[in-house]
């Protein structure tokens, strides 16, 4: 798997946590990624839905609208790494969150995505 996600678990409604994506491939074949990556989401029993994504040096991120100014994407190009703060969190946000690398150096949606992660699980409890 050449995206590797991390840090999902189990937290209280209004607690955080940090997810990171490690992009393996670009990692041991020495590169570093020239292309935007994101996050995406999928709650038990919808479909999949856009989170956030950060342009491929990390000056131009965007989020969905039910996770703005609470969620942060960032990355580390050096390390081939993005991570996701998430803050404030609801039950709503309970679900398989995905790491995605996409074939643009700018923009993340469905039509541009390259490659997938295998998802980490966050379940937020009231």
């Amino acid at each position: 798997v050449q995206l590797q996600a991390s840090g999902g678990g189990l937290v209280q409604v209004g607690g955080s946590l940090r997810l990171s994506c490690l992009d393996s491939g670009r990692t041991f074949g020495r590169t570093l990624s020239n292309n935007a990556m994101g996050w995406y989401r999928q709650a038990p029993g919808k479909e999949r839905e856009f989170v956030a994504g950060i342009s491929w040096n990390g000056d131009s991120t965007t989020y969905a609208d039910p996770v703005k100014g609470r969620f942060t994407i960032s990355r580390d190009r050096a390390k081939n790494m993005i991570y996701l703060q998430m803050n404030s969190l609801k039950a709503e946000d309970t679900a398989v969150y995905y790491c995605v690398s996409s074939m643009r150096a700018r923009g993340v949606d469905t039509t541009s995505i390259r490659n997938w992660g295998q998802g980490t699980l966050v379940t937020v409890s009231s």
